[in-house]
């Protein structure tokens, strides 16, 4: 720990002061023990453990401590839409510091979401904003009705505006949504991302378009999400132009949701290379009960089919914040980062997990959080809420 910060006891005093647990710090390959100091809302320092001293400590005995968990995909526009949950249910009281609203709002209704979402939530919500103008709030079919739906100027004018909330565009590829639309849309979400400069986030489902012909017009730091579904088609019939995607930089996501997450393609994509960059939810509210529950589920389900700790944390924290492009304050323990912290219990023992489609799998660990801190706050995870 000693690059870390100072290791002899000092009574320097901070606002918080996180100690006894294991830190599993994505850029480590191993979690190691220590005390995290906060102060100002960043970690200031991290420590041996019993070194540092704060006017709050929060005992982690026990505990993995790891950056704030980031939920990469979610639906938090409640109640405007039919979709959204609220954002600290599935947020900090499930030991969620970040979570991402996915296209639930387009730029029509941005300043309403940003009024009655954003600024009221504990929870720090960020957005993927809807290439098209409605978002989801007058229905599931936002790109069917014609070239109305998509109006390039206005989504890059709120891209423009509000760059610290909205870190990139979503659009929603698959037969139920798009109607006649085709890839135009895809089209004019990668103008204005490209015009701005940052990432869009593709939904891929039943075809058509082709999963192949979606791939072939994205780039470096695309994300695909419910990349591992079991519909037609998919990664595995598309398996060339996948395995191109992936080398030049688009990124996988898991997008559990209720129909995206097949654990018989998971399985079958892991055995084949194509590992998930990052491991989201697509919650909202018709599958918190299920089959989804939450982010440490979700993480659960790769664990039972072979992922690592190590590696799904790194998908929660450290790579989303990377697709994010926001690196430098999230997504690891650094001093000088944004003190949002995610206390987990690493239980051993089988547990039974469910896909998306109800086959089932069996793990013999997984991970329950106690404990989220954000910005320096600490929040007790609500057990049983859904």
């Amino acid at each position: 720990m000693a690059e870390h910060g100072a290791t002899a006891p000092h009574r320097q005093r901070f606002d918080l002061v996180v100690s006894g647990g294991l830190l599993a710090d994505p850029l480590r390959e191993a979690p190691e023990p220590g005390d995290i100091a906060v102060r100002d809302g960043r970690i200031a320092e991290i420590a041996a453990p019993g070194t540092l001293f704060g006017d709050e400590q929060l005992d982690a005995s026990g505990l993995l401590v790891t950056p704030g968990l980031i939920d990469l995909h979610t639906h938090v526009y409640a109640p405007r839409t039919y979709l959204g949950a609220p954002a600290d249910t599935i947020g900090v009281r499930q030991g969620v510091t970040t979570v991402v609203d996915a296209g639930s709002c387009g730029s029509d209704d941005f300043s309403d979401f940003t009024d009655n979402v954003v600024r009221p939530a504990a929870t720090r919500v960020l957005s993927w904003l809807n290439i098209s103008r409605h978002g989801l709030v007058h229905g599931p079919r936002e790109l069917s009705h014609g070239p109305g739906d998509v109006v390039e100027a206005a989504t890059e004018k709120a891209l423009r505006d509000h760059p610290d909330q909205i870190r990139g565009i979503k659009v929603r590829m698959s037969s139920s949504v798009l109607g006649d639309s085709g890839l135009a849309p895809l089209r004019s979400a990668k103008r204005v991302a490209e015009r701005v400069g940052r990432p869009v986030m593709v939904h891929v489902g039943n075809e058509p378009p082709v999963l192949g012909d979606v791939l072939d017009l994205l780039g470096a730091g695309d994300v695909v999400t419910h990349a591992f579904h079991g519909k037609p088609g998919g990664l595995f019939g598309s398996e060339r132009q996948a395995r191109a995607a992936v080398a030049r930089g688009v990124r996988l996501d898991i997008g559990h949701g209720s129909a995206s997450l097949c654990f018989a393609t998971a399985e079958r994509a892991l055995a084949a290379g194509f590992t998930p960059y990052t491991i989201s939810t697509d919650l909202h509210a018709r599958s918190i009960d299920g089959p989804v529950h939450s982010l440490a589920t979700t993480l659960n389900k790769l664990l039972a089919l072979g992922m690592t700790p190590h590696q799904v944390i790194r998908c929660a924290t450290l790579h989303a914040a990377e697709v994010l492009g926001l690196g430098v304050d999230l997504g690891t323990l650094r001093p000088g980062s944004v003190a949002d912290l995610t206390l987990l219990r690493r239980e051993q023992g089988p547990v039974t997990l469910t896909d998306a489609e109800g086959a089932t799998r069996t793990g013999d660990t997984h991970l329950e959080p106690v404990a989220a801190v954000r910005a320096g706050r600490i929040h007790p995870v609500k057990t049983g809420s859904a």
